[in-house]
């Protein structure tokens, strides 16, 4: 686990510095699965285990124990918190009481666990009134001694973001989050002070297979899971958007429309049903924004009237030409090296992308040899 500092370095990148753990620690990652146990008892005995010791490291070394006093339980859902809390209160507040002098343990000289008396559970969810959620984050930012302070606040994802307390250390997730995102925005409310690493253990089901996917590839995911972040969606109707989408959706509704025109070879035939074209524009400015409709259609009309242009002179020669086979082809993919070469120039807009997650190439990259050379593939 690495810290990034807004440092220079000939090493790094231009923004940023990576700094070892053994220099300023961050977070440690845990997980924790356990075969034909359900979660509810994995999550019992966790944080049960946790705040056992966190008291017991406050007796020994006083305020250096603080980030770990408080545990926040991160949920998917509320229906997950709201089980949790009922344990919290009855079981885990009981089993803390005497833990410390019961819990079993080899070497009976070693004390790693002390007793605890648990206070009432701090809840951050939407369920929770603003002024409720204040004072709350309020109480969070005073230290806990184990009398005073904050034992357990348990949190769905309002906490991903607006949750900056630096002391906080220790966080508790149940079950692994739907998205890459949240899971690293939700974890990183720990362990935001350089000077207190924090600990994210995360419970896991082996009983679901995606639980059970995150606890085998554990080691590999965290070590690059910024990979995982999944990209934002694009913004409907946006002049980008349609540059990428619209040919392609265009295509798709005048062969649903007319069977005539569903056929591979038949994509010279727009010409011979001018029906079409109206059912098509019409079709897909009527989805459209109010505002945006005059536009939309203006931009329907131009690549109708491209499409009987390119039609018109691929088939000149009576060569094969057809909707997205062979080598004359109405449809490219975006990033198609054929594109630039294509005539006449509106057949560069007929281009049909395998998603709309990606609309753009993301960055342009000119490779340099040592001393500044280009270097090419034949290179």
């Amino acid at each position: 686990s690495c810290r990034w500092e807004p440092r220079g370095g000939k090493s790094h990148s231009f923004f940023a510095k990576t700094v070892p753990a053994p220099e300023s620690p961050a977070r440690l990652y845990v997980g924790l699965a356990a075969q034909g146990k359900g979660p509810k008892l994995v999550f019992l005995r966790a944080l049960v285990t946790l705040l056992a010791a966190g008291m017991q490291e406050q007796q020994e070394v006083g305020a250096t124990a603080d980030p770990y006093m408080t545990a926040v339980c991160y949920f998917n859902a509320l229906r997950e918190l709201g089980g949790a809390r009922r344990i919290v209160e009855d079981e885990v507040k009981a089993r803390l009481t005497d833990y410390g002098v019961k819990r079993r343990r080899v070497d009976p000289v070693d004390q790693p666990f002390a007793d605890r008396s648990l206070g009432e559970p701090l809840e951050l969810t939407s369920r929770v009134s603003t002024d409720q959620v204040a004072k709350a984050k309020a109480q969070l930012e005073q230290a806990c001694d184990g009398i005073k302070g904050v034992d357990v606040a348990l949190a769905t994802n309002m906490i991903s973001v607006g949750l900056d307390i630096t002391r906080l250390g220790l966080m508790l997730v149940q079950g692994q989050p739907k998205a890459a995102a949240e899971y690293i925005q939700a974890t990183s409310r720990v362990g935001r002070d350089k000077d207190k690493p924090g600990l994210v253990l995360a419970v896991l089901n082996v009983h679901k297979p995606r639980d059970r996917m995150h606890y085998e590839q554990f080691r590999h995911f965290h070590a690059c899971f910024y990979r995982a972040v999944e990209p934002t969606s694009v913004t409907p109707w946006a002049a980008r958007a349609l540059d990428r989408a619209l040919a392609a959706v265009v295509v798709a509704i005048a062969r649903h429309l007319n069977p005539a025109l569903t056929r591979e070879a038949a994509v010279r035939a727009l010409g011979d049903h001018p029906g079409v074209r109206q059912q098509v524009r019409d079709t897909i400015t009527r989805r459209a924004p109010t505002k945006d409709r005059a536009a939309v259609g203006t931009a329907v009309d131009r690549l109708l009237d491209g499409w009987m242009l390119v039609a018109e002179q691929q088939t000149s020669g009576n060569d094969p030409f057809s909707y997205a086979k062979g080598a004359q082809r109405l449809l490219h993919d975006p990033l198609d090296p054929a594109l630039p070469n294509l005539m006449p120039p509106i057949h560069r807009d007929f281009t049909a992308g395998r998603s709309m997650r990606d609309v753009e190439a993301t960055v342009l990259l000119k490779v340099r040899g040592p001393h500044g050379e280009p270097v090419g593939a034949g290179s």
